[in-house]
C-alpha cells in the first residue's frame, strides 16, 4: 500500500500535470470504487465542469481541489493515476477516466480494485469520513514529541500498530514503521508506553527523517508502486530492515528476523533492536 512518502510523490507529479484542467465527462468502469456519492450518475454530473484548481495530501489520502468540490482518493493496495492523451491505446485495469477539455485524460487504474472516490463541498472534506479521525501530518509543528508520548501513554499496545493508527500522526504504514523502528534501536514488540524519555526524542526525529528521505527519494517501488509519470522510486535501495528477511544487519551484520506483529509482516535486527 503506498505510504505517505508515495503519495506525496504522486500529488507533486499530478500537480504538474492536471492543474488547471477542466473535467468535460467522467466514465466510470467500475462503480464500486465510488463511495460519495454512491450514486455514479451524480458523481459524474458533480465533477462535469470542474477545474482541477490544486493537489493536495491528507495522511495516505490525495486530495484534489476543484472550483466547488474536493475528491479525496486513496489509492489503497495498487492504485495509480496516468495521464493520457484521449486517443492512446487503452491500459488494462483502467476503473475511472477523467475526461478533459483540452483532449487530454486522467486515468484511475487499480488491480485489486480497492481504491476509493469520495466528493465533498469544498471546506467540508474533513468533517466526515474518511478524513475525520485523521491524526497530525509528521511534517506540521502539531507534531511533537510530547504529542507522541502522551498518546502512547493511553494505549497498552504495542509501539508498531499504535505507530501504524492513523489516528495520532498520518502517513505511516509497515515499510516506514520498520524502518523508524530499526533507526530509533526499538523493538517493534516494545509497548508504546515503555519508551523513556531519549527513546520518544528519538522515534519522533527519526520518523521525521525516514519519511523525509523517503519523499526526497520518490518513495519505494517495492510492489507496484510509480508515480503519476510511471517511474519508480528509489528509497527501497537504501531500506534496513524492511523486506530484507534472513539478509545481514547494514549495522551489525546480524540476520534480520521477520516476525508478525498486530497482524502485520515486521522486519527487524535482534542485535541493534534488543
Amino acid at each position: 500500500m503506498p505510504e505517505l512518502p508515495e503519495v506525496e510523490t504522486v500529488r507533486r507529479t499530478l500537480e504538474e500535470l492536471v492543474i488547471g484542467k477542466t473535467i468535460e465527462s467522467v466514465e466510470i468502469a467500475w462503480s464500486n470504487i465510488i463511495k460519495r456519492p454512491a450514486d455514479t450518475v451524480e458523481f459524474t454530473t458533480e465533477l462535469k465542469g470542474q477545474t482541477i484548481r490544486s493537489m493536495k495530501r491528507r495522511g495516505k489520502f490525495l486530495l484534489f481541489e476543484m472550483d466547488d468540490i474536493v475528491m479525496v482518493s486513496h489509492l489503497r493496495m495498487e492504485g495509480r493515476y496516468g495521464v493520457y492523451k484521449q486517443e492512446d491505446a487503452p491500459v488494462p485495469h483502467t476503473h475511472v477516466t477523467f475526461l478533459f477539455s483540452d483532449g487530454l485524460e486522467l486515468r484511475y487504474q487499480d488491480v485489486r480494485k480497492f481504491g476509493t472516490m469520495h466528493l465533498f463541498e469544498k471546506g467540508k472534506e474533513e468533517e466526515d469520513m474518511p478524513l475525520l479521525q485523521l491524526g497530525v501530518e509528521p511534517f506540521s509543528g502539531n507534531f511533537t514529541v510530547e504529542l507522541l508520548k502522551e498518546a502512547s501513554k493511553r494505549t497498552t499496545r504495542k509501539i508498531k500498530p499504535f505507530l501504524l493508527d492513523q489516528k495520532t500522526v498520518v502517513g505511516l504504514g509497515n515499510i516506514y514503521v520498520d524502518e523508524a523502528l530499526f533507526r530509533s534501536k526499538i523493538h517493534p514488540e516494545r509497548l508504546a508506553n515503555s519508551l523513556s524519555e531519549n527513546e520518544y526524542t528519538l522515534l519522533h526525529s527519526k520518523i521525521v527523517e525516514t519519511l523525509s528521505q523517503a519523499v526526497k527519494l520518490g518513495g519505494s517501488s517495492v510492489k507496484s508502486y510509480v508515480n503519476g509519470q510511471g517511474e519508480m522510486g528509489m528509497f527501497q535501495q537504501t531500506l534496513e530492515v524492511y523486506g530484507r528477511k534472513n539478509e545481514p544487519c547494514k549495522q551489525c551484520n546480524d540476520t534480520i528476523v521477520r516476525i508478525v506483529v498486530g497482524g502485520r509482516g515486521t522486519h527487524y535486527c535482534p542485535t541493534c533492536q534488543a
